[in-house]
Order: structure tokens, then sequence, then C-alpha cells
């Protein structure tokens, strides 16, 4: 039975990040690399040790997924690593978002993100990992930045759910909460109807970093993980305040 990394939003940033951690550090047969932009995909496998599978694939599209499924049932490997690192986001109120863009976001955060876990479920075993890429704007709404904040609490409600779900069968689930991160994500988020939305992404993080500490916190079993200072805090302030109040403080700081 191959032993494969699942790895989507592999052309770049974080998911870039994870495919080169996992290259240099896990014992693999091969590496499943999910992206829309094949030329990425490709140039990303000419850098990597380990063989690599290239499946470029626009996970808006549901027959994307179905074809993902397909390649499974065909080959029966067994999945040791899946990162669900696709999605993206765009800075604005719900009013300054297009259709599109406000449906994008809610298929590709959170539908693919659950219909890819789900194809690869039965590919998982004992010490399998998950690693789903949710942010810290999932603890709390973002006013400016709406409907991707609800995309990632989404996703940390159902990581959360899934670590227990899988946990019987010894598979490692965790949730990655992260601060802003040094990728392509800002300039697309900030390519809106309403570009000074956010101002500012200070303190980004190397997306190294939360790749080596996510997978890291992952394999001791942590089921969510904040990846730095400021989402902890942020976390830990969803907790003991009212919603309002940090909807306060963060439309103080993105307009900075």
């Amino acid at each position: 039975m191959r032993r494969i990394a699942v790895i989507t939003g592999a052309s770049s940033g974080l998911g870039w990040a994870y495919a080169k951690y996992a290259d240099r550090m896990m014992k693999l047969d091969e590496l499943w690399l999910i992206a829309r932009r094949e030329e990425r995909l490709v140039a990303l496998a000419e850098e990597l040790e380990h063989d690599c599978r290239i499946l470029a694939l626009d996970l808006t599209k549901e027959e994307s997924v179905i074809l993902l499924r397909r390649a499974l049932e065909e080959e029966n490997p067994r999945v040791e690593l899946l990162i669900s690192a696709a999605g993206f986001g765009k800075f604005g109120r719900a009013e300054d978002l297009s259709l599109e863009e406000t449906g994008d976001m809610i298929t590709l955060n959170c539908r693919a993100a659950a219909e890819v876990t789900r194809v690869c479920i039965p590919y998982l075993y004992r010490g399998s990992r998950v690693l789903e890429i949710a942010s810290c704007a999932a603890f709390q709404p973002l006013p400016a930045m709406n409907v991707y904040a609800a995309t990632k609490a989404f996703l940390l409600h159902y990581t959360r759910a899934l670590r227990e779900e899988l946990s019987p069968r010894g598979v490692l689930v965790t949730a990655v909460c992260p601060y802003w991160i040094k990728t392509e994500f800002m300039a697309v988020a900030r390519d809106t109807a309403n570009p000074g939305a956010v101002q500012s992404t200070p303190f980004a993080m190397r997306p190294e970093a939360v790749a080596a500490w996510s997978l890291t916190m992952n394999s001791l079993g942590r089921g969510v993980v904040t990846c730095g200072p400021i989402p902890t805090v942020m976390r830990l302030g969803s907790k003991l305040l009212p919603a309002s109040v940090p909807m306060r403080i963060w439309d103080r700081i993105r307009r900075i």
C-alpha cells in the first residue's frame, strides 16, 4: 500500500511550504499536489525529492472532488498526511463583494475542504495526520472581512468535531489558526471594490514557520494550533470577552 500525502493549495504560500516540509521530513512514496495552476505544481514537483502526482483541479468545481475520489479508489493508497490548504479571502464588507467572490469563498474554504477530507477518510489509518487550515479570524466575527472569517469559523468547528470522530482510529487531526502569513493571499484579498477595508497586515509570519510549527504540534496531538502570540491572544480574548469587544478592537486595528 503506497503511502502518500495529499496537499491542496500546493501551488503557493502555505500549501507550498507544507509540501516542502513533508518532502524533507516524512517517509512517503508519493506526494499528491492539488491546485488550479498546473505550471506552479510542476515547478514545485521539480524541487522535491519524492515522486509527485500533479492534480490540476479547481476545487470550487464539484467534478474536481469526484476526480480526486476516483484517483484514490484506483490507487487505494494509505493517506499518511492530508493538508487542506486551498482557500482564499477578500477584504471588504459583505455588500462590497460580488456574488461570485462570496460564493467562491464559501465553496472553497468550506465545502471543498469538507469534501476533500470526506473522500480521503477511507484511506486514513492509525497514525495518519490531518491538518485543516483555518485562521485566527475564526475566533470572532470580523467586519470588513466578514465572509472570510465566517468560512474559517465553519472550518474550525468542523475540524474540532472531526478530531473527536477520528480519534478512536488513531488519526491526528488539527485545526491550524495562524495570524497573517507572508503569501500572495494579501494581494488577492485586497483586490476588491473596497481595497482600503484592511490598511495593513503587520507582524505577518513566514509560511515555512507556520508549516513546521503546526506539523510539530499535530504530531503531539494538539487539536487547535495558533502558531504565535497574537492569534493565541485572539483565541483567549474570544473566550473571555463578548463578541462586540474584539470587533471594536479589530475595527480600529484594520484602519492603522
